[in-house]
């Protein structure tokens, strides 16, 4: 009989008949843990290889090979990344780190080893006493291994995890908090249960067992009918070899380490793979002719009877740890391989909540309330989010991670859909509840993957008459409290932000008008722990101010004084505090009456939040980076040399940037039938930009897919927002729309058509709950001004029709005829209000006919025209004014802007919202005014010159 291993060797036939194959222990030998072991294979063969060209190298050639090739493919499609398996140590034996680096080498994998010390004299003081009562300073071990294994569950970057710790600290537990997918080593209970199972498609084998039925099959051929005897072997390992086996046909027997029992056993065996504490030595007439024999802990061999001075020759395989490297090598490929499926686009699987309209439709607030959203975990899963890309507010919201950009990066968009509306009363006319109604429509009843991408309402319009923003009846955003009250907390993040900036505009003009150069280059450039250095946004400064110096020592007194002087004008100081609460008294305040500011008051003011430009930015920015630099170039003011003085100036861009780190990233919620919504951002349409956010629109964008729809909404008039979108968004996005749906009223169209005023808060006059065709024909005219608008820039349009209880049919059909004779695709009555998304199933047709067609999308201006030609396109084509007129001091706003270089930023007019004139009481379509521009104003940081119409 022979026994095999790489190099020649010569066992004396002293031994008893006994002689035992190294075993690497990184564990138990018990099946509790991963275990590098010996192989010993002996069966009589009438032909040996050396191990160059045994089976069992060969085994594992064939293993690199097919996991090379494997990982070669998936490569091509993830250039940047790298299969990584991450080895948790306890002690200095490196042993199974150096197999398994070694079989990462030629796997073209890569093997991170993270060190725990063993021997710890004591426990760490923060350790619990129950943690020191269960297991002392082992216990404590354990715990942090515990901690690591949670970290690297976490690590996007690493797919494997492997503990390589003695027995006293490994233990089921231990192994259960590897997560499955990471759990190469097969050993975790929900792997072992898969293997058990059949289930060979999702876990994964244990690479021991792997390497034994690998050489079985390569040596033994088909198993079925023989009989395998599992000596020593318990917990996972036994269980999984066992039912591998007998679903192989494999009469199976399991024994223990006691040689009496054995002999009988091993005398019928076919195979014996053996692990434990042996060597335990059982007489050749055991070992049944031609058996194979496999150890996987210390060897079992037939005994020698010969004389003290024979040698019997023997050739011993090599080492099993080879092979089972190369299989968790092959495991670790595999892990990548599921986490590159993971990056793919997922198709959705959403399942609409069902919704069963009362009648008469109960109030918003109470339909919200009968409504049961679904865990917001499970519509990120619906709709193709992984879970590492969400963070969770509670159980019906979740901020969604910005690396879902680069997941789907090579993913086509879906369509893009802008919803906005004619020259609104005070109530709005449902711009909302219409984005709502469809995306509903869309994906609840036409099985078409949707998006809605809305504005975080203002606590100010909230709390005041207007009311909330979530929609309205059995079309709303749930729970109807949380969109909007708070949210996640990205208003008050803007708050912060926006005050921080405040308090360190004044600081500074203090600070400089009571300290010397020396005293500001001091504390601006302090010296810590005996050194003294420059911070990069100090160094930025010295650019800027020509003074290529990087040691704080070496600045002359001038240039000292330039550095630490931002010699801001306090008349000329142009941000405001803001507060997110209507609240009159803060219109005009006073600051810097207390005796510590030295005299040092003005006047100044507050603003409603989100009128702030941080919001703007966050509204317009496509990631952290670029917002943070747009934060940097904000400009707070001018210095009495008329000097533009920036954020970054002031030395708070990273502050600012860490404040608005978290509110960078939109919001996940759903519609009454659980169809996914973004919520991001919410500038206002008359004094900024007033649309949700390019980040919240792209990530939507890629999530629906090609063949979806993501559909977002303009604040106010197409005059106005969806004017903006176009010529402000959509320049700073790149992305273009397919199709706008226009919102219309009967009740809007009446006012344009003469009707009387409507306030909010009143009840409509008669005029409005009666039919009257003649107020809602001239009414229409409002109505044409918007559909032309849209066309000026190449858009299809699609008139949405949002029914009232009141509105009569005559008054539908009259206002669809005269849409679609404006040169509308579609005009069509909605009902969502009062049938939620059923009730709006014919919009979605008409809409999903007008984006399949091709559209000649085009800006109104070149960003290259001069702000004065600007302004007047936007007046004539748009609004309707014959002229402009420009204030002095709007002339010269104008000439500084275009000295600064600021000439080629987009135009954000800021008008009233409601007319198309600067005059609110002008309704329809006003004609033969000119629009007076009384001030020209600039938010660099968001990248618009917004001019102050009337």
């Amino acid at each position: 009989m022979r026994a095999f291993r790489p190099q020649k060797t010569f066992v004396p036939a002293n031994t008893g008949g006994v002689f035992s194959l190294p075993v690497r222990r990184a564990s138990s030998s018990n099946g509790a843990g991963s275990v590098e072991p010996a192989i010993g294979l002996r069966k009589r063969r009438e032909h040996e290889t050396n191990s160059e060209g045994s089976e069992y190298a060969s085994a594992t050639r064939d293993v690199v090979q097919r996991s090379r090739e494997e990982l070669a493919s998936i490569i091509k499609a993830h250039p940047t990344s790298k299969p990584t398996l991450a080895v948790i140590q306890a002690g200095d034996d490196d042993g199974m780190l150096d197999t398994n680096k070694k079989m990462a080498g030629k796997t073209h994998a890569a093997v991170c080893r993270d060190f725990l010390p063993l021997g710890w004299p004591e426990c760490d003081a923060d350790m619990s006493a129950t943690a020191l009562r269960r297991g002392g300073a082992w216990a404590c071990v354990a715990l942090q291994v515990m901690d690591e294994v949670q970290r690297l569950n976490e690590d996007p970057a690493v797919h494997a995890v492997l503990l390589a710790l003695p027995p006293s600290i490994l233990s089921r537990r231990l192994l259960n908090t590897i997560k499955p997918e990471k759990d190469v080593d097969g050993l975790s209970d929900l792997n072992v249960g898969r293997m058990i199972s059949g289930d060979l498609s999702e876990g994964f084998l244990s690479p021991v067992v792997g390497a034994v039925m690998e050489l079985l099959a390569r040596y033994d051929g088909p198993l079925a009918g023989k009989r395998v005897v599992l000596l020593g072997l318990e917990g996972p390992l036994k269980a999984i070899f066992q039912s591998l086996l007998e679903r192989e046909g494999v009469e199976v027997r399991a024994s223990q380490w006691n040689p009496d029992a054995l002999q009988k056993q091993v005398r019928q065996a076919d195979v014996l793979v053996a692990m434990g504490t042996g060597p335990v030595a059982l007489p050749q007439t055991c070992f049944k002719p031609g058996m194979t024999l496999i150890n996987c802990g210390p060897a079992v061999t037939p005994g020698f009877s010969v004389g003290v001075e024979q040698r019997v020759e023997a050739e011993f395989w090599a080492e099993i740890g080879p092979l089972s490297a190369a299989l968790r090598m092959q495991n670790v490929v595999k892990s990548f391989a599921r986490w590159a499926e993971q990056q793919r686009y997922r198709p959705w699987t959403l399942r609409p909540l069902k919704l069963q309209p009362l009648s008469p439709v109960p109030s918003d607030v109470e339909i919200s309330r009968a409504q049961v959203p679904k865990p917001i975990w499970q519509l990120a899963e619906e709709v193709g989010l992984l879970p590492q890309e969400l963070e969770a507010y509670g159980r019906s919201k979740a901020k969604v991670g910005l690396a879902l950009l680069a997941r789907l990066r090579h993913q086509p968009n879906g369509k893009y859909v802008l919803v906005a509306g004619i020259t609104p009363t005070p109530l709005g006319e449902g711009k909302s509840t219409v984005t709502i109604g469809l995306v509903q429509a869309l994906s609840a009843h036409l099985k078409l993957n949707s998006f809605a991408c809305l504005r975080q309402p203002s606590q100010g319009p909230t709390f005041g008459v207007k009311g909330g923003a979530a929609g309205g009846g059995y079309a709303q955003v749930i729970p109807m409290e949380e969109f909007n009250l708070h949210l996640t907390g990205d208003i008050h993040a803007i708050t912060a932000a926006n005050n921080l900036v405040a308090a360190a505009v004044d600081a500074r003009i203090l600070h400089e008008a009571t300290q010397s150069d020396k005293a500001l280059y001091r504390r601006l450039v302090p010296t810590i722990n005996g050194v003294r250095r420059f911070s990069a946004i100090q160094l930025r400064r010295l650019q800027r101010l020509g003074i290529n110096k990087s040691d704080p020592g070496a600045l002359t007194p001038e240039e000292v004084s330039s550095f630490v002087r931002l010699d801001i004008d306090p008349a000329k100081v142009t941000w405001q505090r803001v507060i997110d609460t209507n609240d009159r008294f803060l219109r005009k305040v006073t600051i810097g009456q207390a005796p510590t500011e030295k005299g040092h008051s003005r006047q100044t003011q507050f603003d409603i939040a989100v009128a702030s430009e941080i919001m703007a930015i966050l509204a317009l920015a496509d990631g952290l980076a670029d917002m943070k630099a747009r934060l940097g170039r904000m400009v707070v003011g001018s210095s009495r040399s008329g000097r533009p003085v920036t954020a970054d100036d002031l030395g708070v861009t990273g502050a600012l940037a860490v404040l608005m780190k978290d509110a960078v990233k939109p919001t996940l919620m759903q519609s009454l039938e659980g169809t996914p919504v973004f919520v991001h951002a919410g500038p206002f349409a008359n004094i900024a930009h007033g649309n949700s956010s390019i980040l919240a629109d792209r990530l939507a964008l890629k999530l629906v897919g090609e063949e979806g729809y993501v559909v977002t909404e303009a604040g106010f008039g197409a005059d106005i927002g969806m004017e903006k979108f176009f010529n402000v968004k959509c320049r700073a996005s790149g992305l273009r729309p397919d199709v706008v749906v226009l919102v219309a009223t009967v009740r809007a169209l009446k006012m344009h058509g003469g009707g009387p005023s409507v306030t909010a808060g009143l009840p409509l006059p008669r005029e409005y709950t009666e039919e009257n065709l003649k107020l809602v024909s001239e009414g229409c005219s409002n109505l044409k001004k918007q559909i032309e608008i849209a066309h000026l820039f190449g858009v299809p349009v699609v008139v949405a029709l949002n029914i009232f209880k009141t509105d009569t049919q005559a008054e539908i059909d009259l206002v669809c005829r005269v849409a679609q004779a404006s040169g509308a695709v579609a005009a069509v009555p909605c009902h969502h209000w009062a049938r939620g998304g059923r009730g709006s199933v014919d919009l979605a047709r008409a809409v999903k006919e007008a984006a399949a067609q091709e559209n000649g999308f085009r800006f109104l201006y070149s960003l290259q025209t001069p702000i004065t030609e600007k302004i007047r396109t936007v007046a004539q084509k748009v609004y309707g004014a014959d002229d402009i007129e420009l204030s002095p001091e709007a002339q010269a706003k104008i000439d500084y802007y275009n000295q600064q270089g600021y000439d080629t930023l987009p135009i954000c007019m800021a008008k009233t919202h409601l007319s198309l004139s600067h005059i609110p009481d002008k309704k329809g379509v006003p004609t033969g005014f000119i629009l007076p521009i009384r001030d020209v104003r600039a938010s660099i940081g968001a990248g618009f010159i917004y001019p102050l119409v009337g």
